[in-house]
C-alpha cells in the first residue's frame, strides 16, 4: 500500500525534472571542456536528446539508471508495492528508448547514452576518456577536434 495519497503522489511525481539534472549537468560540463558545441532537448528528433552535437552526428542521452533500467545495482530494483504496473512501467520506457535510438541511427545519427552512475565523481574520468573517444571517432582531415582551453 502506498503511504501517500493520490494527490500527494502526483504532486511528488510532478516534480522529477526531465532536464538539467545533475548528471546532465556533469555531462555538459566534460564537453564544454573538450571544446564541443552542442544544442539542448531539440524537440524536432525523435525523444528529444538530452545533447545534440550536429558537428559530430551525435545525440547524447543522459538516463537514470532507475528510470531506463540500467544493469547496475540502481537499476534493478523495482518497488515493492504494485509490481505489475512498474515492471510494464519499466519495460515501456526501455522499448522506447529502443525505439528512439533506432529512428535516430536510421536519420544517420550516432547515439550515446550515458547512464546516471557513470556521471559519479569516482567515475567522471572514464566518462570523459569514453566521450572524447567516441566523439572523435569518424572526424577527418577537414573537421579536426575542438581545441582544448
Amino acid at each position: 500500500m502506498d503511504s501517500l495519497s493520490p494527490e500527494d503522489r502526483s504532486q511528488l511525481m510532478a516534480r522529477i525534472r526531465g532536464g538539467n539534472t545533475a548528471p546532465e549537468m556533469v555531462v555538459r560540463r566534460i564537453l564544454t571542456r573538450l571544446g564541443y558545441r552542442y544544442r539542448l532537448h531539440v524537440r524536432g528528433l525523435p525523444g528529444s536528446p538530452d545533447l545534440v552535437l550536429r558537428s559530430r552526428s551525435a545525440v547524447i542521452f543522459v538516463d537514470g539508471c532507475y528510470w531506463h533500467r540500467h544493469s547496475c545495482k540502481r537499476g534493478r530494483s523495482i518497488p515493492s508495492s504494485r509490481t505489475d504496473f512498474w515492471q510494464a512501467k519499466f519495460r515501456a520506457n526501455t522499448l522506447r528508448d529502443r525505439r528512439v535510438s533506432r529512428r535516430l541511427r536510421a536519420m544517420g545519427w550516432r547515439v550515446i547514452t550515458v547512464w546516471e552512475c557513470q556521471t559519479k565523481p569516482s567515475r567522471a574520468p572514464a566518462l570523459e576518456r569514453r566521450l572524447e573517444r567516441l566523439l572523435f571517432s569518424g572526424r577527418c582531415a577537414a573537421n579536426p577536434p575542438p581545441r582544448r582551453k
